[in-house]
């Protein structure tokens, strides 16, 4: 799977978003040379795209994509995953990797629809890999080994962070950093919507809160310190930030924002299984 010069041959299956940034990463990090790289949609128009920014190879048919391939990424939606395994399965061997980045879809329901002993890892990737600061988990079935974790990681890494979990974590993933994004939204919506109350205007208020966020976020990632910890910095005594805190309490932000996370979880659950 891994070259001298990089991965050998990728066959992205479904390169919508996802796909597209996983292309990018790629390339941009000079693991694979883009005519090793065959891209699947299922309009032509979307191929002609990819094409034309990448210089990569496409494909209308799964099945024609797979072949040669060395790793097999499956970027498709969920309800379309069983007819894609099934157009695929005579031509995928355990010699190839398949890489699955479809929410809540276990190793377990992608390798009873392939031939025996195909290697499968599954990854769930967040939408700010877009812009190369996602957060990826990835985790392996039953015949992958750590030398597929590992690619998986290095294909990951030119995107955002990458951690490795056990699957069973996987659905409080999902939840979390792959939701959680929609959530923070909301907050930065919601502290620009107090800003223009207290008078700024909204271009500037969304700015302020924006990188506040982002700001926020790397103190955690690059001190290492508890949020709380953190947070208590921030807040002096008799100061204006406890007043706003005690406003977060009252409205029961902690809270909201923790059974967000555990219902969303119970979602995932739900989705394909099996």
């Amino acid at each position: 799977m891994m070259k001298r010069n990089g991965f050998g041959a990728i066959a992205i299956l479904g390169a919508g978003k996802i796909g597209e940034s996983l292309i990018g990463g790629l390339l941009e990090a000079k693991l694979v040379d883009p005519r090793k790289v065959t891209a699947t949609a299922r309009h032509q128009e979307r191929l002609d795209q990819l094409e034309e920014k990448f210089a990569i190879g496409t494909s209308l048919r799964n099945e024609q994509a797979v072949r040669g391939a060395s790793i097999i990424v499956l970027a498709v939606k969920p309800q379309a995953m069983e007819e894609v395994l099934a157009e695929v399965r005579r031509r995928v061997s355990r010699r190839q990797l398949v890489l699955s980045v479809a929410a809540s879809v276990p190793t377990s329901f992608i390798e009873r629809r392939l031939a025996p002993g195909v290697p499968v890892v599954r990854a769930m990737p967040n939408t700010p890999c877009l812009i190369r600061q996602g957060m990826t988990a990835i985790c392996r079935g039953r015949h992958a080994g750590d030398d597929h974790l590992e690619v998986t990681r290095q294909i990951f890494a030119p995107l955002g962070r990458c951690l490795a979990l056990d699957e069973k974590h996987m659905d409080a993933v999902t939840a979390l950093s792959a939701s959680g994004p929609a959530y923070l939204y909301v907050v930065i919506e919601s502290l620009a919507e107090g800003g223009v109350k207290v008078g700024l205007p909204r271009d500037v208020a969304t700015t302020l809160a924006a990188q506040m966020v982002l700001g926020s976020a790397a103190m955690v990632l690059q001190t290492g310190e508890h949020p709380a910890k953190l947070k208590d910095v921030v807040t002096t005594p008799a100061g204006c930030t406890i007043d706003g805190l005690l406003e977060l309490e009252e409205g029961g932000l902690r809270v909201t924002l923790i059974k967000a996370v555990v219902r969303a979880t119970r979602r995932a659950a739900e989705l394909i299984h099996g």
